[in-house]
């Protein structure tokens, strides 16, 4: 027997086959939504885009007309922030620029386990601003390399300079709108120029109808706006690391392994120091421990407790060196196992005071390394570190590779990460104290 279609599931096929091409062109046009074509060359767009490089990036006062709400409302976000990526090619009329923007904030949550950084989508307000400078800039450009004329500044002579009858008043392309602003007269960041109507009422003018208006006025927006954006309150709370590469660890010690590396410029709500770490905020329930000089504090709190020259001063009043030799490695640490090294032998400078405690005794070994960096370094074949004996009751031993000490002198490490790299023993010994929560 043979089995035929019916004419009704042939027509529900294609209609199911119209419905999956609708969908796709509407997916490429909204994947196209925040690209634009221009006439000039790759390079003419590269060079504006330099200009224009402020505003690729930068904080949010807000969230709301910027950022699309995801299953959190956007007032519950905090710290906006956005960055945008920038792609030009070359096609056969000209060039095409594509904008895409990530976007930041701080989700504050009264359940602390959910609250953190998350990622929110873009409406396209930056984007299309952004574009528009682009645009701008561009015809700029193009103004001030053609000769001069009695036609208005504002008509871009690439269009038609031969023609005098050109109105400077011009629609926006309808292939490329460009984003408007939310009707509730909203501020927005500061990075971003005020190219566009920041009022209601000038949102269908064109920047020749814009520029009509006296300079004191414009300047007036603007000095306003630069004041809404220097009063958005900052949290007070934030540590800012201030190298890449800087260990967060589990516990406040130098002899913990690092959870993840920080970057530059990372910010972590702070919610405790003493005078060494700082007891950090990663994400949720997560904590972790920063060398306190590895960040930049809260304004009015130091970032050191002291400075490193006191404190070098006040140890080296505390021990006094007995003997220094080389000799191979006293110790099983595989990095410098069976290797020859300096070693420098300590005691306390009054043997009836009581022993320093580590604070001391590292500012101590840290003096020492520095101090011996020079010898080993010129001798790389012969010393392969430096180690320092503490000879006291409770006293220990740190060593520390000459490679460690030559990327610690050339600034690549911090002293919390030469600490890290350094082998204590015992290690509970120059652990600092447990923090005390003094501020």
């Amino acid at each position: 027997m043979i089995l035929r279609k019916s004419p009704c599931a042939c027509s529900f096929q294609a209609s199911v086959a119209i419905v999956f091409v609708l969908v796709a062109l509407c997916a490429q046009a909204q994947n196209s939504s925040y690209q634009r074509a221009f006439p000039q060359s790759k390079a003419a767009i590269e060079k504006a885009l330099k200009t224009l490089q402020p505003s690729l990036s930068g904080r949010l006062p807000v969230l709301d007309g910027f950022a699309k709400a995801g299953e959190h409302p956007l007032d519950r976000y905090q710290r906006g922030f956005y960055q945008t990526t920038v792609e030009v090619t070359s096609s056969g009329s000209g060039s095409v620029v594509h904008i895409s923007t990530k976007v930041t904030a701080w989700y504050a949550d009264p359940e602390t386990s959910n609250a953190g950084y998350q990622l929110l989508k873009s409406n396209g307000r930056i984007e299309g601003d952004l574009l528009d400078q682009l645009e701008e800039q561009l015809a700029k450009g193009t103004a001030e390399k053609s000769p001069a004329s009695s036609a208005p500044a504002t008509v871009n002579a690439s269009e038609a300079p031969s023609k005098p009858t050109v109105e400077a008043k011009t629609e926006p392309a309808a292939s490329t709108p460009s984003p408007k602003f939310p009707s509730n007269d909203r501020t927005f960041s500061s990075s971003l120029k005020p190219t566009l109507p920041s009022r209601e009422e000038d949102s269908g003018k064109t920047p020749d109808q814009l520029a009509g208006k006296s300079p004191n006025s414009l300047q007036a927006e603007v000095e306003s706006l630069q004041e809404i954006a220097k009063n958005v309150a900052h949290p007070k709370n934030l540590v800012a690391v201030k190298k890449s590469g800087t260990p967060v660890v589990a516990k406040p010690s130098l002899t913990a392994k690092p959870e993840f590396l920080a970057s530059l410029h990372d910010e972590f709500e702070m919610l405790d120091f003493n005078t060494d770490w700082v007891h950090v905020r990663i994400s949720g329930l997560s904590r972790g421990w920063i060398w306190r000089n590895s960040v930049e504090m809260p304004e009015g709190i130091p970032d050191t407790a002291a400075p490193t020259a006191s404190a070098g001063a006040a140890a080296a009043d505390l021990f006094h060196v007995m003997r220094e030799e080389i000799a191979p490695f006293p110790g099983d640490w595989e990095p410098l196992r069976g290797k020859n090294v300096k070693i420098i032998s300590v005691q306390n400078a009054d043997e009836s005071s009581k022993d320093a405690g580590p604070k001391e005794r590292l500012e101590f070994a840290k003096f020492l390394l520095d101090k011996s960096y020079k010898e080993v370094s010129e001798k790389p074949q012969e010393l392969q570190g430096v180690v320092v004996i503490f000879d006291a009751a409770d006293g220990g031993m740190i060593a520390a590779t000459t490679v460690t000490l030559q990327q610690w002198r050339a600034g690549t490490l911090s002293d919390a990460a030469l600490w890290h790299k350094c082998f204590f023993d015992p290690p509970e010994t120059f652990e600092s104290a447990a923090p005390s929560g003094s501020k």
